[in-house]
């Protein structure tokens, strides 16, 4: 099987914090790869890496059987911490921007306004919607582009359960039409019906990293993996 991502012995540090230990992260092409980790256990930070936002300290990334380069995040979407919306356009208007600033054809922009499910909220400002909506939204700016590579950073955070639900239903969707995706959570409800691979980080280290059979109770696997190595209060 192909790996869309691969990084090799790829570490970070903020002065004298060593945030991120040698990971070495395998993402097959097409699949569903979730990420979990406690809160501050460093996917945040290893996401980051993965999309330019910030440097590694050393070690590297490889995409598509290459190594990263700034040219490959026109095939990389994202949507880490809040998504970066303008309250004061609409759904349309917002995508338009994006569209824009990427060189892309707005012709693309109702396809992305249908798979979200936000096609019928014609001039209501972004300011305005749910907390769920917004997501969705954050989610179809990534979208911008066709990317290979979908970049998601605890995307249910906050969301209450009818938010929660269309989320899923939406990265299912995206899971069909083989877009390859990496989901960061903590969460394991929220992940474990759509998981192919999963990797459990924990205290900066790459801890785990197999094929999820949805078998496996994930949450005793999940408390396993960080108790044997000493990072459950991380």
């Amino acid at each position: 099987m192909t790996n869309l991502i691969e990084t090799h012995q790829l570490v970070k540090k903020f002065k004298d914090q060593q945030v991120l230990n040698d990971i070495n992260l395998h993402v097959p092409e097409s699949k569903v790869y979730c990420l979990l980790g406690p809160n501050g256990a460093g996917k945040t930070t290893l996401m980051k890496i993965l999309t330019g936002m910030i440097p590694a300290t050393s070690g590297h990334v490889e995409f598509a059987g290459h190594e990263w380069t700034r040219a490959d995040l026109a095939n990389i979407g994202c949507l880490i911490e809040n998504a970066p919306l303008y309250g004061n356009l609409t759904a349309q208007e917002n995508l338009q921007v994006i569209c824009r600033l990427r060189g892309s054809a707005e012709s693309e922009i109702p396809n992305i306004l249908q798979t979200i499910g936000l096609a019928n909220t014609g001039k209501k400002l972004a300011k305005n919607f749910s907390l769920g909506m917004k997501e969705r939204l954050g989610i179809g700016l990534a979208l911008v582009g066709n990317p290979k590579l979908l970049i998601l950073d605890e995307p249910t955070n906050g969301l209450d359960p009818l938010g929660i639900q269309q989320l899923r239903e939406l990265i299912a969707e995206f899971k069909h039409r083989k877009m390859t995706i990496i989901i960061s959570s903590h969460m394991l409800s929220e992940v474990e019906h759509l998981a192919d691979n999963i990797g459990i980080i924990g205290g900066g280290k790459l801890l785990l990293e197999q094929e999820y059979d949805h078998e496996t109770d994930l949450e005793k696997l999940f408390n396993s993996t960080l108790a044997k190595a000493g990072a459950l209060n991380v």
